[in-house]
Formats: structure tokens, C-alpha cells, sequence
């Protein structure tokens, strides 16, 4: 989630106890993918397991690339943005309720669905996807215009 445009900041909630955590806390930074619909058993399966004992990208097969500043493993393919963020100071919603802030240092949209620092859903086929849990998501819908 979006929480300063100006530098580009975000949030996200990672449960302490999981490898993520420990890993984004010891090297002070995070990579963070969007995935498209055509990412939903990758999604799934990679949110399913940990990989505290195997490489999840190894496991399923998914290919990676490495981000162009800290040489993060991102996923491009099936997915429709990503971004490296820098971990910024601890605060207390950090210990409090999981959430950790970051400071993107790089980021890349597809442009079939990013257009003009907008998100273009009218291909349904590229709609963003959102787990509701166990196994169940919803993707972005059409654009809905004020006024």
C-alpha cells in the first residue's frame, strides 16, 4: 500500500514469526511483486509453504530476475509490477501489528496495464490479484469514474 509518493514509500504487513520477516529484518530490504491472474497457483503455492527449507522459485518453477539496484529476485513473468524496497527504521506498528515500511529504490509496471502513472484494467486477463484466504481471490475490476 501506497504511503508517501514523494519519496515513494509503502507498507506491508509480514507475520513475525515467518522466514520473510526474518530475512527482510536482517538485510534490510524487500522485494515486492503484483501479480496478474495468470499468477493465481504460483500465488498460491508459493503463500503455502515456507522457505525457510527450499527455494519456493526453485520448487515451482518460477523464473526470476534480478532487480537493478540491490539485486533482489523478482518475478516479472505472470506478474505486472514490481518494486525494491530499502526497510526504513522500526516503529511500533512494526512490533505491534507486523507492518513494515519501505522506501522504493526501483520499480518497473507493465505498460499494458500501467499507463500514464495509472492502473488501465480493461483486460481482464491483466486484472491485479488479491487473496481472500484459503486459496480464494479476487482480481481489480473496471475503472469507475467520479462526477
Amino acid at each position: 500500500m501506497p504511503v508517501e509518493f514523494e519519496p515513494p514509500r509503502v507498507t506491508i504487513v509480514v507475520d513475525k514469526s515467518t522466514w520473510t520477516r526474518e530475512l527482510i529484518e536482517r538485510n534490510g530490504k524487500f522485494g515486492i511483486v503484483i501479480p496478474g491472474v495468470a499468477a493465481t497457483n504460483w500465488t498460491w503455492a508459493v503463500g503455502s509453504v515456507s522457505g525457510r527449507e527450499e527455494d519456493k522459485f526453485n520448487c515451482y518453477g518460477i523464473p526470476v530476475v534480478r532487480g537493478p539496484v540491490f539485486g533482489l529476485p523478482l518475478v516479472e513473468e505472470k506478474c505486472l509490477a514490481w518494486m525494491e524496497c530499502r526497510l526504513l527504521p522500526a516503529t511500533s506498528a512494526q512490533e505491534e501489528y507486523d507492518t513494515l515500511f519501505g522506501e522504493v529504490v526501483s520499480a518497473a509496471a507493465d505498460a499494458r496495464v500501467f499507463v500514464e502513472g495509472r492502473w488501465q484494467f480493461d483486460d481482464d486477463k491483466l486484472n491485479t490479484l488479491h487473496h481472500l484466504g484459503a486459496g480464494t481471490f479476487v482480481t481489480s475490476g473496471k475503472r469507475v469514474t467520479a462526477g
